[in-house]
């Protein structure tokens, strides 16, 4: 009877222990088999570009070499002139293939992932923006497209000991930062006439595309400029959004925008001003009255229209050199002598900012500069001591809207610090906060 039972029990350990032996082992070939199941279904990651799957095609990037046209791009790639003929006909109310491409600009071609690699779609970049689709996979499409904008809002401040395009330069800042501000305050401060300790605070944003590629200072918010100790503030505000028009306003509400800029060239310096007492030594110090202004610049300094106007005179003279002269309207003339090249001519419609020559040092002119001179009611004066017309004001209604507006913005400077110490001497520290999506 105790064997009989002793063999029983056995029996059960044995089936036990086999039926655990099991379940281990079909255990570990689970496991083996989420290893193996999880390796065969894993799938490259989509990569995005232009609106298509790049991991769908072959693709192939390169940029416009010259004698580069769209036929001869698709030829070199086998595709026959007929079907080309057809592309360029139904594209063309789109996008014009046949006028030339511009040299150096890039395109991508996606061709079909096989061993034919036959091209499905052709793609245009005019600007790092804006691009141009030509997708001929079964119908031929063509549409203008572009690629997706990041704007990142950054702050800066700083202390002036020197120019602050020197500034700029030395901290691996962006040259378009300082070259904006001087835009927004080009009728309110001679930036070539800063002076030591001045300061400023900035608040801007700067654009990426794909979030990834720079693309450059996009618009500054608000900023602030202590010059001589006296507080210049600066507000974006759009006054028409129907049109989309904006503009610089200071913070009681007066466009910064007058009828005429302080200077024609940027980050210049006066090295002659308007003297009517003025002697030469090298004319035996006779009386020899400057009617004129001044501006050192390199030779090629792009020179600029300072109002609206006119162009009534482009030639050469003896004294002036290459010129220009603008009649803005009844009152206002000015001229600008001493031009390497002129791109002005007579009858053209000039805006405020536009280029009409570039300095040089023609005519009587013992340096590169360009000589401005200024016309009130037909007698030549001296531009800084003028008061010159404003922008139209703001409107009542407007005017509220555009105070609760720069609330914000306001704190924001006021709570932005100067920097403790400059990094370099005759330089300016920026103080960069953490960068801030805002859209």
């Amino acid at each position: 009877m105790d064997q009989t039972r002793t063999r029983r029990l056995g029996k059960k350990y044995l089936i036990a222990l086999l039926c655990f032996v099991s379940i281990l082992s079909c255990k570990k070939d689970v496991e083996n088999s989420d290893d193996l199941e999880t390796g065969l279904v894993k799938e490259p990651e989509d990569n995005y570009e232009f609106g298509f799957n790049l991991e769908d095609y072959v693709v192939k990037k390169d940029t416009i070499q010259s004698g580069d046209t769209f036929g001869r791009i698709l030829e070199r790639n086998n595709i026959p002139y007929p079907k080309i003929f057809e592309i360029t006909q139904k594209a063309k109310d789109s996008f014009d293939v046949s006028r030339k491409l511009q040299l150096g600009k890039p395109y991508t071609l996606l061709c079909s992932n096989d061993s034919l690699q036959k091209p499905k779609c052709f793609i245009y970049q005019p600007t790092k923006e804006r691009y141009v689709v030509i997708d001929f996979h079964d119908s031929i499409k063509a549409y203008t497209s572009y690629k997706p904008i990041k704007y990142v809002e950054k702050t800066a401040s700083g202390i002036i000991t020197s120019s602050i395009s020197q500034s700029m330069s030395d901290q691996d800042k962006p040259f378009m930062l300082a070259l904006k501000m001087s835009d927004i305050y080009a009728w309110t401060l001679d930036f070539s006439r800063l002076q030591k300790n001045d300061k400023f605070k900035v608040v801007y944003t700067e654009k990426y595309i794909d979030d990834s590629i720079y693309a450059g200072i996009h618009e500054i918010k608000a900023a602030y400029f202590e010059h001589n100790k006296e507080p210049f503030y600066a507000f974006e505000f759009e006054t028409d959004s129907v049109l989309n028009i904006t503009d610089y306003f200071s913070d009681d509400a007066k466009n910064l925008r007058r009828a005429f800029l302080k200077a024609p060239v940027s980050f210049s310096r006066i090295s002659s001003r308007y003297n009517l007492s003025r002697r030469i030594a090298h004319y035996g110090y006779r009386l020899k009255p400057h009617r004129g202004t001044d501006f050192a610049a390199p030779n090629g300094t792009p020179i600029m229209a300072t109002a609206n106007g006119t162009v009534t005179r482009s030639g050469y003279g003896i004294g002036n050199g290459k010129f220009v002269k603008i009649k803005h309207n009844a009152t206002y003339s000015t001229q600008y002598l001493h031009m390497s090249k002129r791109k002005a001519k007579v009858g053209d419609f000039v805006k405020q900012g536009e280029v009409i020559g570039y300095v040089g040092n023609t005519g009587s002119s013992s340096g590169n500069h360009v000589c401005y001179r200024f016309w009130k009611n037909g007698k030549e004066v001296d531009p800084f001591k003028q008061k010159l017309p404003e922008a139209k004001p703001m409107s009542d209604s407007l005017r509220k809207e555009f105070l609760e507006h720069i609330k914000p913005f306001k704190n924001q400077l006021e709570l932005l610090e100067y920097p403790k110490k400059s990094i370099k001497p005759d330089s300016l520290k920026i103080n960069l906060p953490d960068k801030k999506l805002i859209t």
